[in-house]
């Protein structure tokens, strides 16, 4: 279960508003951004950038810019309503209706599980020539250990963690950028937007999918919310434009890290034969940059499936306890939501084709989240003097129907595998 921060240290912290006490405001948004950098965001970004080289830069550029605005807009929600979302959207919907969209909500929360504990098998495998359904079970039991540290020590302690685990993350993939810089012109080359082809399309709304995903959505609100709890007047201004620095720094070093791997396929290992799956990445990273760097890439690899399925069964007790009002131990249901990534392992699925499948999953779900966040942060009757304004309203609704077209697209192409 989730666990309410101190008010009194919070209310502390505000009173302050000195650069050197931001810090102690910073944490909810870099829990968040793991969802950013997780092994679906590592296999979409390599294979864009070994199939189009710089083409599709601009993808994540604006994929983090949207997560940026989506973000804010949910650790808003949570900081002036004292809500996390599915709270807030179980007070305004009929019981059938409630369990109808917890049900999707946590489809959506078992497949992003599924992809993250595929990662740090494959990583596993990589690093140590382990069985992929041995790394899946390790995988889970590191992630287990790290929900029973946020319960006993508290959500600071589990955010030092999961920090640390995104600074391993970013010098994973960055450590390549070092010995093959990439093209400045070609770089910025890529910020133009085009496409080539439906193949890039649909690489595209992967990519997109993997960025801006639906329980990053959900949980970022319930961070706040017990980080800070209910704030009024001066002491919620203070912590909204402090949790603007938290939500910047924090899409900026996961938008950055999503970059470098885009940047470090496009500069070496475009044409490489890297079959779009992340062995055939790693073992291209060592056959260009050699065994140090493909190391690297491995132990980043295996932080974010650590990190990303830690987070990502947080998301799913915030959701459960949200919407039904029911909350089991987070150890209990790490071990519950682990089930059906370990029988994929064991039946022997493809890892890669399991990663693509757990992504379109996650297209279903994106719209669930977007609108109901979009509508209740621009009521007054909700947010009060705090209510997005027009021109927020406008920007956040545009993202949302670029997101939820753009997955609308990558569901079509996939069913279709129309090229």
């Amino acid at each position: 279960m989730y666990t309410t921060g101190p008010k009194a240290a919070a209310k502390a912290d505000l009173q302050d508003s000195a650069p050197s006490r931001l810090q102690h405001l910073l944490g909810p948004a870099f829990v968040a951004a793991i969802a950013y950098v997780d092994p679906g965001n590592v296999a979409t970004n390599f294979t864009a950038g070994t199939t189009y080289g710089y083409l599709l830069v601009w993808v994540v550029v604006a994929a983090n810019l949207m997560a940026c605005l989506v973000q804010y807009l949910s650790a808003k929600l949570g900081l002036v309503t004292g809500q996390s979302l599915p709270e807030a959207l179980r007070d305004r919907m009929p019981r059938v209706g409630r369990l109808a969209y917890w049900a999707q909500a946590e489809l959506v929360a078992v497949a992003t599980d599924l992809a993250e504990v595929l990662g740090g098998a494959i990583a596993l495998y990589l690093l140590f020539d382990l069985p992929l359904l041995a790394g899946g079970l390790i995988t889970g039991l590191v992630s287990t250990g790290l929900l029973a540290l946020q319960s006993r020590r508290g959500q600071r302690s589990f955010e030092r963690v999961i920090i640390g685990l995104l600074a391993v993350i970013a010098v994973g993939f960055f450590a390549g950028l070092f010995v093959t810089p990439p093209s400045a012109p070609d770089a910025v080359n890529g910020l133009i937007p085009r496409f080539a082809g439906a193949d890039s399309v649909l690489l595209a709304a992967g990519m997109l999918g993997a960025t801006v995903m639906p329980h990053a959505v959900y949980l970022h609100s319930a961070l706040a919310r017990d980080r800070h709890g209910r704030q009024e007047g001066e002491q919620r201004r203070k912590l909204l434009s402090a949790t603007k620095y938290d939500v910047g720094m924090a899409m900026l070093v996961a938008g950055a890290v999503n970059l470098a791997m885009l940047l470090l396929a496009a500069t070496a290992l475009q044409g490489s034969e890297t079959d779009g799956s992340l062995e055939g990445a790693y073992a291209a990273v060592g056959t260009t940059f050699g065994g140090a760097i493909a190391l690297l890439f491995a132990v980043g690899l295996l932080a974010s499936g650590f990190a990303s399925t830690a987070v990502g069964c947080y998301a799913g007790a915030a959701i459960m306890g949200g919407l039904l009002r029911r909350r089991i131990p987070l150890v209990i249901r790490r071990v519950v939501t682990l089930i059906p990534a370990v029988v994929m392992l064991a039946l022997g699925a493809d890892p890669t084709q399991a990663l693509v499948i757990s992504q379109v999953v996650l297209s279903f779900g994106i719209p669930f989240a977007l609108a109901p966040l979009v509508v209740l942060t621009s009521r007054r009757s909700v947010m009060g003097s705090y209510a997005n304004r027009r021109v927020v309203t406008v920007a956040a609704t545009l993202v949302t129907t670029i997101i939820i077209a753009l997955n609308l697209v990558l569901i079509y192409l996939t069913a279709t595998g129309a090229s």
